[in-house]
């Protein structure tokens, strides 16, 4: 059993770096031809150098917060690749902090990047899945889709918005063969994870290791994810081979989430 994405597109948010930057990896090399989603051009262009068969592959760079930019774009490109069979729904999370210091702006801004963003971005893709009766869509989410973290209030909120959409999407869209599901990722090895241990280390006192040290003690399997680990889960469920799985959320946290 084999994941085989030959002649489909996939759209990659986040594919600068750390699990989405791995999941665009993993699909190029099921055979998909990636559209890399993220900020910088240029990181993007470096990272479809890495890729297989690099002229095969797209640069899509923008602030998924202007929305307008987003649409526009994006409309442009699916304009010029055709349908788009995967899309891979990964952004960067808000700043860390606790809910109750977050400004409305702030809640505003991270409102607009993630479930409105996604909306856009569903809107532009939806057509083409639904002409073919095909489409994968699986969200990059968190752990505190089930357990809210803390100091990460802002966050917990966005996550488990983006995790109420895709269920009501799965329903909606299931009759035209398009599964949506969600994929929590718990302490992973990203740039991400880096920042969030810098920042405890400085409200704490610990040291950065003291912090990492924490992290893992606190996961059954003792050791963080590598980003591939859970680029698998994601090829997996935007496969062929999950046709049957929608409307799920998926956790790759080593066990380390206290729910079912």
């Amino acid at each position: 059993m084999q994941v085989d994405l030959r002649g489909q597109w996939a759209l990659v948010g986040g594919a600068s770096q750390g699990i989405g930057q791995a999941t665009a990896k993993v699909l190029a090399e099921a055979g998909a031809r990636i559209i890399l989603m993220s900020r910088r051009q240029d990181v993007l262009e470096s990272v479809r150098n890495t890729l297989p068969d690099p002229s095969s592959h797209r640069c899509f760079a923008v602030d998924a917060e202007k929305t307008q930019d987003l649409s526009l774009g994006l409309a442009r490109v699916v304009n010029e690749t055709g349908p788009v069979s995967i899309w891979v729904n990964n952004t960067g999370g808000p700043k860390a902090g606790p809910l109750a210091d977050a400004s409305s702006d702030e809640l505003e801004r991270a409102f607009r990047g993630h479930v409105v963003a996604s909306q856009m971005i569903l809107r532009a893709l939806l057509p083409g899945m639904k002409q073919n009766n095909y489409g994968r869509i699986v969200n990059i989410l968190s752990t505190s889709v089930k357990t809210p973290l803390p100091n990460l209030g802002v966050s917990n909120i966005m996550r488990a918005g983006v995790a109420s959409w895709a269920k009501t999407l799965s329903v909606e869209l299931g009759p035209f063969g398009i599964t949506v599901n969600s994929v929590l990722p718990g302490y992973t090895e990203t740039p991400r994870l880096e920042s969030l241990i810098t920042g405890a280390a400085s409200k704490t006192g610990k040291s950065a290791d003291e912090v990492r040290q924490g992290y893992i003690d606190s996961i059954p399997v003792r050791r963080l994810a590598d980003p591939e680990e859970t680029a698998a889960a994601i090829a997996f469920l935007a496969s062929p081979l999950a046709g049957y799985i929608s409307g799920t959320v998926l956790p790759v946290d080593g066990a380390r989430t206290p729910a079912l």
